[in-house]
């Protein structure tokens, strides 16, 4: 077979932990409660988050890879990790500001932050658990 034409999709599975809270500004407290429930929390809330990002392209054919996984690594803890572990998802992550900290928009802005830097393959997916029954998916 042809490694020049097989599509391969490659994903770097990273961990971090961070804390949210779901509030709209616009609203009630009590319409925040009836929405949000205990996402709304007024001291805020934590998870244990595994971020899933998966790059697809075909196989360089002299090193194998789609991308280098110790360089796609590197690249989210640098652009991602660095700015959202042990911090507070609302107050202090840079690319999340002014935006609901859902992990559905937690998704669309990961993929906006590493989206310009992968340069081997094409990024494919960001999927981020937050509970181990709980993820979304984003193919940009």
């Amino acid at each position: 077979m042809n490694n020049n034409k097989c599509l391969i999709y490659v994903t770097r599975k990273l961990h971090f932990n961070a804390a949210h809270k779901l509030y709209n500004t616009n609203w009630s407290e009590e319409k925040n409660i009836e929405v949000f429930g205990k996402c709304a929390n007024s001291n805020w809330h934590g998870h244990n988050f595994d971020l899933y990002v998966t790059v697809k392209g075909t196989p360089n054919p002299e090193t194998g890879f789609v991308i280098d996984l110790k360089v796609l690594k590197d690249l989210v803890e640098e652009k991602i990790i660095s700015k959202i572990d042990h911090r507070n998802i609302n107050l202090d992550v840079d690319f999340m500001a002014g935006q609901m900290a859902s992990i559905e928009n937690l998704a669309i802005a990961i993929w906006n932050e590493l989206n310009p830097f992968i340069t081997s393959g094409q990024l494919h997916c960001i999927k981020i658990y937050e509970t181990p029954r709980q993820y979304v998916e984003y193919f940009g």
